[in-house]
């Protein structure tokens, strides 16, 4: 029996139980926004909310995140709730405020200056600011607090995500030990050489042994890990179990390879998706030609400068295909306070310009741009469109946009050229699979996607589309909480409650919905 949304809820109500579910991100899945001076929503550019929304639709429950927008307060309660999605309300978001300082200092900083670099293999050296620190710890206090509202007046089961809140389960645990606590860390895991350099190594792993199970992409981050812990912190590790236990508290370390909802690609494509090609090309001055495209955050950890450098060298080996195609790349800014992020998309710009001063003329150019925030429902048009996806992570622990490339091809055409240090390379066998640091393979990766015989496409194709049906979002989620279940007290469900689905307040739910713009 295959995963769906409707397998995933009869889970959530057989392991769940009574137990409220509460997710923890620091990014909402819709963030309200001032337009003209009207409120309307959107939903954010970035894997984690894409893949964890439908299962939240799907389970019901409590989303907690920092409430970034800025009208986010103006459709919330005194409490900072409000349902979502705001269309069709089937869960509760509950919005975290943060100051300027406290954003400056965890977000930007301790979270994005010193764990991302940190555990991606990018050659970016992290930084190890007190202050920083010291914030991050607040703001994982000050999100513990939110937690532990939301949890009062019985059982539930909490769902940490990502790399922000690696303090956050110890926390949680020692304020109320009976609450069951797990975490998916959406990035990679590095080498205990390279993590012990982080002055506050040692809190961190224990903040993360607070958690009953721990969840990583990859079965080589769930062995960094592992040594991480067995270098620096006095515990008993079962490495047939994949187990931790320090201070009588034990902690499942385990693989869950994330991934994305099929059926989302014929919602988001729709009846009308070739008017809305033709709209694209209009506006570009694109054409007819075939067209190569990148998706992404304009982030040094995705490889833009080396696919562009690719792209070069393709044009330098294979000047007939000079006028022949366009690359088309949408970089949403990102993390636009740090240097490092403001320098990429300078040097994104400065390449994009050079080739096409150097290869383009007056009626084509070889590289369109796009330094903007692109909706969902135009990026699958450009999915649908093309000739193909390139995605070249230096470093990734997944990279969900080659698998939501592979949902919209239903005509079985396209071709993925894929970095070999993403964690998808391990499932998407059938990509045009690349070293991005390696010019002439990026170049040769990119002509294969421009000249590759629609027989081996459709080839190909067909068994990525099958691996993705198969390990969808909703396989990926039910395991995770089919494992998590396991750690809800008998009690708990044998006490013929709901799946954790928390009734939507009716003045949340019926409340007037601002005008979507996605």
């Amino acid at each position: 029996m295959g995963w769906s949304k409707q397998r995933l809820e009869e889970v959530a109500q057989t392991r769940l139980g009574g137990a409220k579910l509460i997710v923890v991100a620091n990014r909402e899945p819709y963030v309200h926004r001032y337009r003209d001076g009207e409120v309307e929503w959107i939903r954010p550019a970035g894997g984690l909310t894409t893949a964890l929304d439908p299962v939240m639709q799907a389970c019901g429950g409590v989303w907690v995140a920092h409430g970034s927008g800025d009208a986010d307060a103006e459709v919330c309660d005194e409490n900072g709730r409000v349902g979502v999605p705001p269309d069709d309300p089937s869960y509760l978001l509950r919005r975290v405020w943060l100051t300027k300082e406290e954003e400056e200092g965890y977000y930007y900083g301790f979270a994005n200056s010193t764990l991302w670099p940190l555990c991606h293999q990018v050659f970016c050296r992290p930084t190890f600011e007190p202050s920083d620190w010291d914030t991050y710890r607040r703001v994982n206090q000050t999100f513990a607090e939110a937690v532990l509202e939301e949890a009062r007046g019985g059982p539930a089961l909490v769902f940490v995500q990502d790399y922000h809140f690696a303090l956050l389960p110890r926390l949680l645990k020692d304020a109320r030990p009976d609450l069951v606590v797990a975490q998916f860390w959406h990035i990679p895991w590095p080498n205990t050489e390279k993590f012990v350099v982080c002055p506050w190594a040692n809190d961190l792993l224990d903040g993360m042994l607070g958690n009953d199970l721990l969840g990583f992409h990859t079965q080589g981050d769930c062995n960094n890990f592992l040594d991480c812990v067995d270098r620096t912190l006095e515990c008993r590790i079962d490495r047939e179990r994949f187990a931790v236990t320090r201070g009588g508290q034990d902690t499942t370390v385990r693989p869950f390879p994330i991934s994305v909802d099929p059926g989302l690609a014929d919602e988001y494509l729709g009846d009308d998706w070739e008017r809305r090609a033709f709209a694209i090309r209009k506006k570009y001055r694109l054409g007819n030609r075939p067209l190569i495209v990148g998706v992404d955050r304009v982030d040094y950890t995705k490889g833009i400068p080396e696919r562009l450098r690719g792209l070069a060298r393709l044009l330098e080996k294979h000047p007939e295909l000079k006028g022949k195609f366009h690359f088309v790349q949408v970089g949403a800014p990102s993390r636009t306070h740090l240097t490092a992020y403001r320098d990429l998309t300078e040097e994104v710009n400065d390449l994009a310009e050079k080739i096409n001063w150097e290869h383009g003329s007056d009626s084509w150019r070889p590289v369109v741009f796009l330094n903007e925030h692109y909706g969902p429902k135009d990026i699958f048009v450009l999915y649908r469109m093309a000739a193909g996806c390139v995605v070249s992570s230096l470093h990734d622990g997944m990279n969900l946009v080659a698998k939501e490339f592979v949902t919209a091809r239903g005509d079985d055409q396209g071709v993925l050229v894929l970095s070999k240090f993403t964690g998808a390379a391990r499932e998407l066998h059938e990509a045009v699979q690349v070293n991005p640091f390696d010019v002439e393979q990026m170049a040769d990766g990119l002509h294969a996607a421009l000249t590759m015989p629609p027989e081996e496409q459709e080839r190909r194709m067909r068994r990525m589309r099958a691996q993705v049906e198969d390990n969808n979002i909703y396989r990926w989620a039910g395991t995770l909480l089919s494992a998590i279940g396991k750690l809800v007290p008998d009690s708990v469900l044998a006490s013929g409650a709901s799946s954790g689905v928390i009734p939507i307040p009716a003045a949340l739910r019926d409340g007037p919905v601002p005008v979507a713009r996605v």
